[in-house]
């Protein structure tokens, strides 16, 4: 199913446009390149290089939670993210670079389970090869769920969810704004708190474990990415090799020591209060 829908994309382009041959010679090369097993590698490594550059922008942005302020900084930061035009256009972009990536990997999984249906008896592992590098999908999956579970969590209930409201003074003083008061502060003064969707979700100790352990697997995922994405886009010689290599154990290592601070933050330093 999945490698015919550019086929018929292709093919129903050609019933209304019938007689632009030199147009479906070019289509026809290009659909044949992205559709090939190189080609998609290709493109699937491109937007896996994406989506890591994504990781430290949200990474940036996930470390303004440690900040002594009550949340405002994280709060405006948020309300940007949810209302500015050309971040709607970013996670469009990002949306279709998570859709892409996950329909090549099935794509070239599906592949390769065709190419060989019957498995060796005994296939002696090649130098390096560990094992998440052979099993990217199992370690994607995962991430996959969790990712699912973090939308849930944060975006959706940020967007649709009863989300209090909080209003900030010059010199930062916090107040929450009761249901129907808003009218009564200042312009744009008003933000949803989503600083306290954090602190109560991280001050679960299931998920703070889960969101950790979800990360350290997309460490190893980006361990063997990263460097194979280079080496899949041809920018591979002796002499730059290696710097790729230590970057990408590296980027493995510190994106999920990154991320692992924030649930360690509201867990153990700044959890949610109880209310009496």
């Amino acid at each position: 199913m999945f490698d015919n829908i550019s086929e018929c994309t292709f093919d129903a382009f050609k019933i209304f446009y019938p007689n632009n041959k030199r147009l479906f010679t070019k289509m026809g090369w290009l659909t044949n390149t992205l559709t090939s097993t190189i080609g998609r590698k290709f493109v699937m490594s491109l937007t896996g290089l994406f989506l890591v550059s994504f990781l430290f922008v949200h990474l940036a942005g996930n470390f303004l939670l440690l900040r002594q302020d009550d949340g405002q900084a994280f709060n405006l930061y948020s309300q940007f993210m949810s209302t500015a035009g050309i971040i709607r256009v970013m996670e469009i972009i990002l949306l279709l670079g998570f859709v892409i990536h996950i329909y090549t990997s099935i794509v070239l999984t599906r592949r390769n389970r065709a190419a060989r249906p019957v498995g060796y008896a005994y296939s002696a592992p090649s130098p390096g090869t560990t094992w998440f590098s052979k099993n990217m999908g199992i370690s994607g999956f995962i991430v996959l769920v969790f990712l699912i579970l973090h939308l849930r969590t944060f975006w959706y209930e940020y967007k649709f969810g009863a989300v209090r409201n909080v209003f900030y003074t010059e010199q930062g003083a916090m107040s929450v704004v009761e249901p129907g008061q808003e009218a009564n502060y200042p312009a744009l003064s008003v933000l949803k708190d989503m600083y306290i969707i954090a602190q109560t979700a991280f001050s679960e100790w299931w998920f703070s474990l889960f969101y950790i352990i979800a990360f350290i697997l997309l460490g190893f995922h980006l361990n063997h990415g990263f460097h194979s994405a280079f080496r899949t886009l041809g920018l591979e010689h002796r002499k730059y090799t290696p710097f790729i290599q230590n970057l990408s154990i590296l980027i493995s290592i510190l994106v999920p020591l990154g991320f692992a601070i924030i649930p360690l933050y509201f867990l153990f330093i700044n959890p949610i209060q109880p209310t009496i």
